[in-house]
């Protein structure tokens, strides 16, 4: 039987297909696996193992020339890692036994070579829980949810000595299938963050993020209004936000630069400082709208829009007017993206919130008639409580034109506050 002589291998640490190579025995292989098992290329790196940086890189041309004249079975493996070749495959089945034989129906189920993976056997370490996560695969795939809990605990034990990358991937994946199963709930909380402590300091960096960014969404969904699990929400988002830029990953960051707003703004107010946290959000929200079009991302641009709006409306300022007039103009921009007969509430509240900051600013006879369609649209949308309110701030505006023009016939008397 063919074992591998490199253990513990950096087997599912790396994408497709990197993370399905295997590396063969090297001088000074000692010494340069434990960064690879740590997400990083070793410098030096040993000669034999050239293919594998070249694969890594995506270089899948040279990745196969390097091992084109490399008659191990290690080699005839990778080399059907790289190129998906049935024909290979079944030369490969038997030719190989052991460890490779048992990856080789791995990888071939991965590339849909085969009906379904192997059974892990009793292989231990990295291997199992290779295994293991091309099992937890096909029982997702046949409805099987307990049993692809059950193999993915057993990956995580089987991983984490040997392979903590690897291990930290499968808490993300653990986590993510509570979450699927039961929504938003603590446990799933655990998992992100054992899978952010084992990728600290690591050569995964984008993984790291997303756990992160994950995480935040979880503890922002949690949080039911309470600021300590948003203020974790929040972190969570910066440190996404260290990896990903607007550069390199600008859905990702305006994910999380919306995220981080809305968590922002979720907070109660109860402190000083959050007056400063409402500003973050609002240049939070500006971030997320240098990524997010009217036209590329229609809904995701609609929504970071209107809590754009909104915020300004609240935003502490020495000069609110030129917030009031800016919330103005991005109301009208949504209005004119949106449908009132497709979506007359969602329509009608945009028209309120604009005509609410049209009072604040005093043009009251721009604020009547998009009020007055406000209150006309809820009302025949059946959100009675809407139409009131609405109809409230008209009759308040009422009076305050009353009063104004009292205040005129009477010499400039003051007139009441309203």
């Amino acid at each position: 039987m063919t074992q591998l002589a490199v253990r513990p291998q950096p087997l599912g640490i790396f994408p497709l297909p990197a993370g399905h190579l295997v590396l063969p025995p090297a001088e000074g292989a000692a010494a340069a696996l434990p960064a690879l098992l740590e997400g990083h290329l070793p410098d030096p790196l040993p000669a034999p193992w050239r293919f594998f940086a070249l694969a890594l890189a995506g270089d899948i041309t040279g990745a196969l020339a390097s091992l084109a004249h490399d008659p191990t079975p290690e080699a005839r493996y990778n080399r059907f890692v790289l190129n998906g070749d049935p024909t290979l495959y079944a030369a490969l089945r038997a030719e190989l036994s052991g460890d490779l034989a048992l990856l080789l129906e791995v990888t071939a189920y991965t590339l849909g070579l085969c009906a379904s993976p192997p059974a892990a056997g009793t292989t231990s370490g990295e291997l199992r829980a290779f295994v293991l996560m091309a099992r937890v695969a096909y029982a997702l795939e046949c409805g099987a949810g307990a049993a692809a809990e059950a193999e993915l605990d057993d990956a995580i034990a089987a991983a984490g000595p040997h392979s903590p990358l690897l291990a930290a991937q499968l808490h993300i994946t653990r986590a993510e299938m509570r979450v699927a199963r039961l929504g938003p709930e603590p446990l799933a909380i655990q998992h992100y963050r054992e899978a952010i402590r084992l990728l600290a300091g690591g050569g995964l960096a984008e993984t790291r993020a997303y756990a992160s960014l994950s995480l935040g969404m979880l503890y922002q969904e949690l949080a039911n209004g309470q600021r300590a699990p948003l203020l974790e929400a929040v972190k969570c988002y910066q440190e996404a936000l260290r990896v990903f830029s607007r550069a390199a990953y600008p859905e990702l960051y305006a994910l999380a630069q919306n995220n981080l707003a809305l968590a922002y703004l979720a907070m109660p107010l109860t402190e000083a400082s959050d007056q400063l946290r409402m500003g973050i959000a609002v240049q939070a929200l500006r971030e997320a709208l240098t990524v997010y079009s009217a036209d590329k991302y229609p809904e995701h641009w609609s929504s970071a829009q209107l809590n754009l709006a909104n915020a300004l409306q609240y935003l502490p300022s020495a000069h609110p007017e030129e917030h009031l007039v800016e919330s103005v103009e991005l109301y009208e921009a949504l209005l004119a993206a949106r449908d009132p007969e497709r979506d007359p509430l969602g329509y009608g509240r945009v028209l309120a919130n604009q005509g609410n900051a049209l009072a604040h600013l005093g043009v009251f006879t721009h604020a009547r008639p998009k009020l007055q369609e406000a209150a006309r649209l809820f009302a025949a949308g059946g959100d009675h409580e809407a139409a009131a309110t609405v109809c409230q701030l008209l009759g308040e505006i009422e009076q305050h034109v009353a009063a104004q023009k009292g205040e005129r016939l009477n010499g400039g008397l003051p007139a009441p506050a309203v």
